[in-house]
């Protein structure tokens, strides 16, 4: 698929909608004044053993004393985590068959109240799946271990929460549950699924890094396939960390080899993050008990050169996977985990981390310093009086930071974040819309709009002038989460005078598009005030039909509703250089004579401009040109409110597909505010054929 150049767009939007989202309050106005707080609570799990090794139980809060970098902490949460002998011993078997789902489920890990453990005297216990890092053969495997664990080995200690990272983002599969059917489906689901929708890396450790985490290639977002490992793990860790309990996440994968120093600082984050979260990492290598041959086997082609007379190759390939061996080995240990390698009962590895998590003592305190820094803080917890124990415990912890701290690092972890999570942010405010026109019989332009309301970006003044700083990604996916296309600006809109503060009451659109082929996509776009740090995610499903097989209908395009025509020259803000601006022109089916028709993506319109409505029709494979006669009509409720005249088009654009674009300018101040149902209908009278569109509209004084 080729991507068509085009011209993104950024401009205030019409007046109408300002008065949906906008406010009277001018932003030059001192507004009330405001004080702010925030208090962290930390919560430690502390395990107490005599020098026998056993656990000792019946301590209260007044026997243990806190400090923070040398300052004592007041206990506020004070609670003790029992696992007896008898939560020991494995559950019966499960001898019932169990079947697989029909679609994978989509769950999220349930927070709990602040100050409260949710499960109280139970092992929190997290399979994560990284497909990324896991050929066909070793997900089998690994699926099969945790099969086997849960259907002979859990424990009625043991909840079981089920992730899985195929390189679109973590997904939950299933929150903590004892439910062992359950957990048994969603596997079998996930074996079912093998080589439909998982992202495999490829075996042969020489092939060119060409993935993508959010359809971004590495000369655009310098981000490595490690580094979005990490970031996934990372993501995942937070997740877990809204739970106070003791948490393993046995993780799964084939090894993780880093690139040099390339990704130390992400596999720091991914600790640091871990460590906050309460989180041990019990890695499992899936690719359980190797021998390689000396100079490779038949999965990769022969690298020829002397390395393979002289050893050079098999010490190249040990080396390598004894790399990817020590990354695991290196995130177990820093944070309180163990990995588990060289062996072929994988199982045994999850039976590990079970055996690791005895009763514990939950302490939680609000750190007396407030500062959000992002230092680490170096804890110390001992026991009052003359008692003999070993203490076993989170030695610190990294402070939260404000978006203003932030490097260029943390912003960019912040967007990898943000596009990884399942469900959206909405700290801004996003509408979107997209259509779709055909440009020859297999490719469509699909043209995208983004609303957001202006008074929720931050202004700010350098040098004398107003402006607002703003980060856009977005990408396409197939169904089998492939990104199919992607799009990035970082766009800085500087604004003077009456523009500056008519944008704090106005919305902006950002206008952009792709090609693609018929078929069904999920995109999902983000942006980001870059001066705030405050983020608003979009993600919708969107399907382009194949009209060259339309048989029973008069083939046509989206429809675009709009009352605002904007000069591309005159723009606030333009993507394309001016070299490519012709391209681009000739390219948007919505330009036409240097102008660009908006659409209007709330599709609320004011009574005191007239709606533009266009659309194009597609002959494909006709001699000559039949005449089509369009018109618009305004329902309210079943009675027809308004209907515009019929137009009669003949002529064809000349393109291979015959498009005839159809156009209208609709009066609307002689239509009484309110809410309308717009139809558009399109008749071809020689092949008695039909078309109609209908949508929702909004008038207002």
């Amino acid at each position: 698929m080729t991507r068509i150049v085009l011209t993104a767009l950024l401009v205030l939007g019409e007046g109408a909608m300002a008065q949906t989202i906008g406010g009277n309050t001018s932003p030059n106005q001192p507004g009330p004044t405001t004080f702010q707080t925030s208090t962290q609570l930390v919560i430690e799990t502390v395990v107490v053993k005599d020098k026998s090794g056993k656990a000792i139980e019946g301590l209260t809060a007044k026997d243990f004393n806190i400090t923070e970098e040398g300052v004592a902490q007041t206990i506020k949460f004070f609670e003790f985590q029992r696992l007896d002998e008898i939560a020991e011993t494995p559950l019966a078997p499960l001898t019932e068959p169990v079947t697989a789902l029909q679609k994978f489920p989509h769950s999220q890990i349930t927070p709990e109240p602040q100050g409260t453990s949710k499960y109280k005297d139970h092992r929190l216990i997290a399979m994560y799946f990284d497909m990324t890092a896991m050929p066909e053969g070793d997900q089998i495997r690994a699926l099969n271990a945790a099969q086997k664990f849960i259907r002979t080995q859990m424990t009625p200690a043991d909840l079981v929460a089920l992730m899985m990272y195929s390189g679109g983002g973590v997904q939950v599969l299933q929150d903590f549950t004892a439910d062992r059917k359950r957990l048994e489906s969603i596997l079998l689901t996930m074996v079912v699924g093998e080589g439909e929708g998982f992202d495999e890396s490829p075996a042969d450790a020489s092939s060119a890094d060409t993935g993508a985490a959010f359809g971004q290639n590495d000369s655009e977002f310098n981000i490595f396939n490690t580094d979005r490992q990490l970031s996934a793990l990372q993501t995942a860790a937070r997740m877990l960390g809204q739970l106070s309990e003791k948490k393993s996440l046995i993780y799964f994968a084939s090894g993780l080899r880093l690139n040099g120093v390339d990704n130390q600082a992400q596999l720091h984050a991914m600790i640091n993050s871990s460590i906050r979260s309460g989180v041990s990492i019990w890695p499992v290598d899936a690719r359980g008990l190797v021998a390689e041959a000396p100079l490779g086997d038949a999965t990769r082609g022969s690298q020829g050169g002397q390395a393979m007379y002289t050893g050079g190759a098999a010490i190249a390939a040990q080396n390598n996977f004894q790399r990817s061996q020590d990354t695991l080995w290196a995130m177990a240990a820093d944070t309180g985990g163990k990995a588990f390698l060289d062996s072929n009962d994988l199982a045994a590895g999850i039976v590990q981390a079970e055996k690791a998590i005895s009763s514990y003592y939950l302490i939680g305190y609000y750190t007396s310093n407030d500062a959000l820094d992002g230092k680490f803080r170096r804890i110390k917890i001992s026991l009052n009086g003359t008692l003999s124990a070993s203490l076993d415990y989170r030695q610190g912890y990294f402070a939260g930071k404000v978006f203003a701290k932030f490097n260029s690092t943390d912003k960019e972890r912040q967007l990898e974040d943000a596009l990884m999570l399942p469900d959206p942010i909405t700290e801004l405010t996003i509408a979107m819309e997209l259509d779709y026109f055909q440009l020859n019989h297999s490719e469509y332009f699909v043209p995208m709009v983004v609303k957001i309301p202006g008074r929720e970006l931050a202004l700010a003044r350098r040098g004398g002038a107003e402006h607002t700083l703003i980060d856009f990604i977005g990408e396409i996916k197939d169904p089998f989460g492939t990104t199919v296309q992607n799009v990035r600006d970082k766009v800085d809109i500087k604004l003077t005078g009456e523009t500056a503060a008519e944008l704090a009451k106005r919305p902006i659109q950002y206008d952009t598009g792709f090609t693609l082929l018929p078929g069904k996509y999920k995109i999902k776009f983000l942006a980001r005030d870059a001066e705030t740090g405050r983020i608003g995610t979009y993600q919708t499903n969107f399907f382009i039909p194949n009209l060259n097989k339309e048989e029973k209908r008069v083939p046509i395009s989206s429809v675009v509703l709009s009352s605002q025509r904007v000069n591309l020259r005159n723009a606030l803000y333009n993507a394309t250089k001016e070299k490519d601006r012709a391209t681009a022109m000739a390219s948007d089916p919505l330009v036409d004579g240097g102008q660009r028709l908006v659409p209007s993506v709330t599709r609320v319109f004011s009574k005191s401009k007239d709606m533009y409505v266009y659309l194009q029709a597609y002959e494909p494979g006709a001699e000559t040109i039949r005449p089509l006669v369009a018109f618009v009509t305004f329902y309210r409720g079943q009675a027809k409110a308004f209907e515009t005249a019929p137009i009669e088009v003949s002529e064809a654009m000349n393109t291979s597909v015959k498009t005839v674009p159809l156009r209208f300018s609709v009066p609307l101040d002689k239509l009484p505010a309110g809410r309308y149902n717009c139809q558009v209908t399109v008749l071809d009278p020689t092949s008695q054929k039909a078309a109609f569109w209908q949508a929702p509209v909004m008038l207002v004084p």
